[in-house]
């Protein structure tokens, strides 16, 4: 690993106040802000979208869930909401950055209901093969796939439909896709193309952002839950008093869906 190269993990890390992130990483971060100044504020929004959608997949009676990108663990990962509700639950977490990888196994040694896979989002076909995923996820049940902002990363538009299509087509009925993915507002062109510059020298390359018609697609013929595809801050919040997002500045859409 050449730790001189920042990643998009350690990034998102250093935005959610983490510790496990490196001084290229933060000089990073600090550049994005400069662009994009309330990216700290997206993070953690989309940090508490996941809690809330793998809530909401539990009480509908999910418990297996794949997480695909998942980055580097910190609070509130998708195994402790879920098996806080039901103890039961399984949870593979699938990313391809080496350091993901070591910190999440610490982690997770001591949780047999809990496994990291080594693999690539762009070849999803692989990634479901993985004999570890099928040897923790019973894909003849529901299984809740997490896609959190990890699609933006990929910036061809027909790939992303593809991966999104292969990963739908092995889940049974009652499983569910929850999705979040960055979009730009109305960055203007000089600083969105500063954004891509400045994630493009990271391992996972430059982000690009979508509408919600780009994500509405990817869907198409699940059933979307309330309140459909919204900022992930108006997503089903817990508190009635945050304030709503606005557009025009560049934030994260999130949506849910059921495989009917």
């Amino acid at each position: 690993m050449d730790l001189t190269v920042p990643s998009a993990a350690r990034i998102y890390d250093y935005l959610l106040g983490g510790k496990d992130h490196f001084a290229s990483d933060r000089e990073a971060a600090d550049m994005v802000l400069q662009s994009v100044p309330n990216a700290r504020e997206n993070a953690r929004a989309n940090r508490a979208f996941l809690s809330r959608a793998v809530r909401i997949l539990v009480d509908a009676g999910v418990r297996q869930f794949l997480d695909i990108g998942a980055g580097l663990p910190t609070q509130e990962n998708v195994h402790q909401v879920a098996q806080r509700a039901a103890p039961s639950s399984r949870v593979v977490y699938v990313d391809n950055d080496p350091v993901v990888l070591v910190h999440a196994r610490a982690l997770l040694a001591d949780n047999p209901g809990t496994v990291v896979v080594p693999a690539d989002i762009r070849d999803p076909a692989a990634l479901l093969r993985h004999p570890t995923v099928h040897d923790y996820l019973d894909f003849t049940q529901p299984v809740g796939v997490l896609l959190l902002a990890v699609l933006h990363f990929i910036p061809d538009d027909e790939e992303v439909a593809g991966i999104v299509a292969e990963i739908r087509r092995p889940l049974v009925s009652g499983s569910y896709v929850a999705v979040s993915h960055g979009h730009p507002g109305e960055l203007t062109g000089d600083l969105a193309k500063k954004g891509q510059e400045l994630y493009g020298h990271t391992r996972q390359g430059a982000v690009v952002g979508r509408t919600r018609a780009d994500m509405a697609a990817w869907l198409e013929g699940l059933e979307l839950l309330a309140p459909g595809i919204v900022p992930v801050q108006g997503w089903r919040p817990e508190d009635d008093f945050d304030p709503i997002p606005d557009l025009a500045k560049p934030g994260v859409f999130g949506m849910v869906a059921r495989v009917p």
